[in-house]
């Protein structure tokens, strides 16, 4: 089973609450809200880095002393909501033009983040430094002339600009790096599968949804069948890496090839796939064991989770 903890207990919702509420009350204050505030003012930077200052402290308790999960993650969050203020007062204060201010606000907010990782080692924060990874890349490309005219140009490969062609590239990337802690901790007892579990959670949207939304708005029948055959592609791949989220980032073209492709008996192959994902779910272990042990020996095969217990035992 792949480990996922929000929270340990309720009192962790409880302190959540708290600095949700402290949080909201010192951006209120101070102006250091990133979302729905355009004044950057040297002040207000200032008044960020002491919240960064603040919430490293916080951690500092929370997640090294206490090992909270859900306080961990909002204080994380709140970290690189700051940084990404003082990164956005930079480039406010050093030049006026907006895609500069967003690349300053995703690059300092990566470069903090990793940082935060460094010293605290909350696996979410690996998602996070990948969301600013992302955008600062964006940021850059719009420099370039490129337009993001509109945000589905971020997933399709037929649209001008290389925007989804990025995606696609760092979605590649981020699954190396989560395969990279997925094999140095293939029985997932320490935080190294965990920083892997969040990376593939934006990895597998970032390639899935880009090929797989390409190939479905084409429309045609060979791009419904290359789209089929990739989806079940994917689903071999994440039985094989005993990850399921690339499995998730597919269900929907499959609903959708569903009802556009099996006109009047849609809901029927849906009703089946339910049955199967439930179906996979429940028999997961044993499907995978029959998978791995039929494809042949590949290159970090014997790193991946085990597959069969009892040969490994014996």
């Amino acid at each position: 089973d792949e480990p996922f903890e929000l929270f340990k207990g309720f009192n962790e919702i409880f302190i959540v609450v708290g600095l949700s509420i402290l949080y909201a009350g010192w951006a209120g204050l101070t102006g250091i809200s990133l979302f729905g505030s355009s004044n950057f003012s040297l002040t207000v930077g200032v008044m960020a880095l002491i919240a960064m200052a603040g919430i490293a402290g916080m951690a500092g308790y929370f997640t090294l002393t206490r090992r909270m999960v859900a306080p961990s993650i909002a204080l994380s969050i709140m970290f690189g909501l700051s940084a990404m203020t003082v990164g956005s007062v930079l480039g406010t204060t050093l030049y006026s033009d907006d895609q500069v201010v967003w690349l300053f606000a995703g690059g300092f907010s990566t470069l903090a983040l990793l940082a935060y990782w460094i010293l605290f080692h909350v696996p979410f924060t690996v998602f996070q430094i990948a969301l600013s990874v992302f955008g600062t890349a964006f940021a850059a490309t719009t420099l370039t002339g490129a337009s993001l005219d509109n945000p589905m140009d971020l997933f399709l490969l037929s649209a001008d600009g290389p925007f989804a062609v990025l995606t696609v590239v760092l979605g590649l990337l981020g699954m190396a790096i989560a395969l990279r802690f997925d094999m140095s901790d293939p029985h997932r007892v320490t935080r190294r599968s965990k920083n892997g579990f969040w990376l593939h959670v934006i990895a597998a949207p970032a390639i899935v949804n880009t090929i797989a939304l390409t190939l479905f708005q084409q429309g045609t029948v060979g791009a419904q069948l290359i789209l089929l055959s990739f989806l079940i592609v994917m689903a071999l791949f994440a039985v094989a890496i005993d990850r399921r989220s690339f499995l998730i980032s597919g269900v929907g073209y499959v609903v959708a090839l569903s009802v556009t492709v099996i006109d009047g008996q849609g809901f029927y192959a849906i009703f089946v796939l339910g049955g199967g994902l439930v179906l996979l779910g429940a028999q997961w272990e044993n499907l995978r064991r029959v998978l791995m042990n039929t494809l042949p020996t590949f290159p970090g095969k014997a790193h991946l989770p085990p597959w069969d217990l009892l040969k490994e035992t014996a």
